[in-house]
């Protein structure tokens, strides 16, 4: 028996040896294979190839980085010192332009060419913005032929068309030099005394205006001009106007995601790249601020509920529903800590100022971190990117051209409404807009 111990004792070391050989190769087998492409770089392998967009942004400083959050609106038909100074001083990353800023095509691509030039030794291209949706809301000088109203898209019910005039606005948006385009409009217009939103809108019913809506989002973006999706979370049963005053919106849940919420979500899952938030208060989802200035509804519910990680933008901050009630630095303060990505300022270079000065204060002062503002600028960098943005002057445009191919396109539309019977009404019972091309 003592023999057989000592046997043991004697055995007993080499047991353990090979035991723990097994288990510390286990960890070794796990390993990811090596990683051919990281390894023809002198990398090692699987080593995590470096991020180029967190690169830039490590090389930004505050300043810019703040910047790149700001859209502005600019006064006239030229350039001018307050533009200048937003582009050289403030490092905004891009402009909205209103017929205030466009007269004719050769004053357009000029002006559009000034900015950047002025912006040629920055890093990062403007985004050019404009909110061409058809019908009564276009930019485009008188000279370029027009596309009908989206209600008057809805009433023929076509795609195909909707598609088409998408790609076709691209196409114009581009040779002016524009790179951004605010729509469309994907409000669901149930409410016949809505103020602002009206034939902007598709139509009455969710399935119209998401079909419609994601065809013409479709259009912009084959052409590489983004498409920024509005009014989140859905402006169309509102009775004031937030051009004015801050519109109360009292369903719940369960009512916007059966009605209102459908066409954003289903866009969201058809590759939306960017959101524009309404100032709208739903206080049964908060009941304290407006959707632009709200973390249950960009961050709760756009980003986490339906999975949206494009780019945030908030409606004008120099709107009624803001500047009637709030101080515009401290709500642009408090709408990017709730989760939007690029303040749009459309007016007064003070109020854009005021914006950009109370952001870099916060950051001073801890209120807003930087982690959180990066978040924001790798978005913004990488949208730039995907569209391959630039800051290239554009030579002299078409525009008999231009015309041309929109006439082509608008035939579809004419065919298209010659099989409705009879003259087809709008809600407010006047001849649809189809019917005088």
């Amino acid at each position: 028996m003592k023999r057989n111990i000592r046997l043991f004792l004697c055995t007993l070391p080499l047991i353990l040896f090979f035991v723990t050989g097994c288990i510390s190769a286990k960890p070794e087998e796990a390993l990811p294979p090596p990683d051919p492409i990281h390894n023809a770089q002198g990398k090692l392998p699987g080593q995590v190839p470096a991020d180029p967009i967190r690169e830039k942004i490590g090389a930004m400083t505050i300043d810019e980085k703040i910047g790149q959050m700001v859209i502005a609106g600019l006064d006239g038909y030229d350039i001018d010192a307050y533009s200048k100074e937003l582009i050289e001083k403030y490092k905004v990353g891009g402009f909205i332009f209103f017929g205030r800023n466009i007269k004719d095509p050769k004053q357009t691509i000029t002006l559009l060419n000034s900015l950047k030039e002025t912006n040629s030794d920055l890093e990062l291209p403007l985004f050019l913005a404009v909110d061409e949706e058809g019908g009564a809301v276009n930019r485009l000088p008188q000279e370029v032929r027009k596309f009908p109203s989206n209600r008057a898209i809805g009433q023929i019910e076509s795609e195909q068309f909707s598609y088409e005039a998408g790609r076709e606005t691209a196409r114009q948006l581009k040779s002016f030099g524009f790179n951004l385009n605010f729509a469309p409009v994907l409000d669901i217009n149930s409410n016949p005394n809505n103020p602002v939103i009206g034939d902007r809108s598709f139509g009455s019913g969710a399935d119209i205006v998401s079909k419609l809506g994601l065809s013409a989002m479709k259009g912009l973006q084959s052409e590489e001009v983004i498409s920024v999706v509005k009014h989140f979370p859905g402006h169309g049963d509102t009775s004031v106007d937030s051009h004015v005053g801050l519109p109360v919106v009292q369903h719940d849940m369960e009512r916007l995601k059966k009605l209102e919420l459908v066409p954003f979500a289903r866009a969201v899952r058809d590759d939306a790249d960017a959101v524009m938030v309404a100032h709208i208060l739903l206080p049964k989802l908060d009941p304290d601020y407006p959707s632009s200035m709200s973390e249950p509804i960009m961050t709760g519910l756009l980003r986490n509920e339906l999975n949206f990680d494009g780019v945030i933008f908030t409606d004008d901050m120099t709107m009624g529903a803001i500047v009637k009630r709030y101080d515009i630095g401290q709500s642009a303060v408090r709408s990017v800590n709730a989760g939007s990505d690029i303040v749009l300022v459309c007016h007064d270079f003070a109020k854009q100022t005021a914006v950009i000065q109370a952001l870099k204060q916060s950051v001073k002062e801890g209120k807003l971190t930087e982690e959180r503002i990066d978040g924001s600028v790798y978005r913004i960098i990488r949208l730039k990117e995907k569209y391959k943005l630039t800051d290239k002057k554009i030579g002299a445009v078409d525009v008999a051209k231009i015309n041309k191919d929109v006439d082509e396109v608008l035939q579809i539309f004419k065919k298209m409404t010659e099989r409705t019977k009879g003259c087809e009404r709008g809600a407010d019972g006047k001849d649809d807009i189809r019917n005088k091309i």
